[in-house]
């Protein structure tokens, strides 16, 4: 294709038919060259500036992507900021809430028991009282008693003596002499006896109220000391709950931005190389094809000799002599 375009070029100007084959076929060579190497040229421009084209395309990929991972960082820092003080929030106030509530509790508790210690207090002083009300019934029952017995006893004395009496009047008017005399002293004794039985009697009685009596109040006391020993001690008010305090706030480091991942720059190819080939074999051709098809002359006018041997031009004796290589 480029041999028939560079043809047509020749025969539009009027070159080929006046030009030598030989030189005609260098110049057709030579314009290929220089033909291939602008078409070398244009396609090494053309894969340079695609190759720069993908990697301007890249860098702005990857300057994308790091773009986007810094503000993904940043936005997710900022989350766990505020979701670390919206937390530290909600422990603050459940930690007052709660010691507040502790506090309203153990205050509610101590008058609850201020209260049961008030009703254990006075429900001891109301069983000391029933106590001493049992102790003073059962010590007037006992006195009523020894005085039942005090009161029998003295009657029983009185009966005695009036009976002593009429026995001393019955025994007088009886007859004198010793009869008589011994019937009051038999009298006097038998009475005396009942007297000494009777007071023997009272004593025992006595002693033993004395006896009831104190142990009346033993079980009183005992009484008593059960009483006390089941009231209850007096409550104590706790010491106040400690309030809360907070930790230390958490240190927060932002986030490393993160920088672009780098990308190899493009391999640049040379587009004077194929332009400086194809010149070259364009004129390495025509060269060639000038000396094979006139050689060079002197300026005497020899005839010029191909010696195969050396694969040079030379000229007869005397006259100059003309190298080129053999093509």
């Amino acid at each position: 294709m480029k041999d028939n375009l560079l043809k047509e070029q020749l025969a539009q100007s009027g070159l080929e038919m006046s030009l030598d084959p030989i030189i005609g076929a260098a110049l057709i060579g030579g314009g290929t060259s220089i033909l291939s190497g602008i078409f070398g040229a244009s396609e090494a421009d053309k894969q340079n500036k695609q190759a720069q084209s993908n990697y301007e395309a890249q860098q702005r990929a990857a300057q994308a992507a790091a773009d986007a991972q810094n503000e993904y960082n940043k936005r997710a820092f900022e989350v766990e900021k505020q979701n670390y003080y919206n937390f530290r929030k909600y422990e603050w106030d459940t930690a007052v809430k709660s010691w507040q509530y502790n506090s309203e509790i153990q205050d509610f508790q101590y008058l609850q028991t201020v209260k049961q210690y008030g009703k254990s207090v006075e429900n001891t002083k109301d069983q000391l009282t029933y106590n001493n009300i049992a102790a003073m019934q059962a010590s007037e029952a006992e006195q009523a008693s020894l005085q039942e017995i005090m009161n029998e006893t003295a009657f029983t004395m009185q009966g005695a003596l009036v009976e002593q009496l009429q026995a001393e009047g019955r025994a007088a008017l009886g007859q004198a002499g010793n009869s008589r005399n011994k019937a009051i002293q038999s009298t006097i004794a038998s009475i005396g006896r009942d007297a000494a039985i009777m007071d023997a009697s009272l004593s025992s009685s006595i002693e033993q109220t004395r006896r009831n009596m104190r142990d009346i109040s033993m079980r009183q006391y005992g009484a008593d000391m059960q009483a006390k020993a089941s009231m209850m001690i007096a409550p104590e008010r706790l010491p106040d709950i400690p309030q809360p305090t907070q930790a230390p706030e958490r240190i927060f480091i932002e986030p490393m931005k993160v920088m672009p991942g780098a990308v190899a720059q493009p391999v640049q190819q040379s587009t004077w190389a194929p332009l400086a080939t194809g010149f070259l074999s364009a004129a390495g051709q025509i060269g060639g094809a000038a000396v094979r098809s006139q050689g060079y002359n002197s300026q005497l006018n020899t005839q010029n000799y191909f010696n195969s041997a050396s694969g040079r031009y030379s000229t007869a004796p005397g006259g100059a002599q003309r190298y080129g290589p053999f093509l």
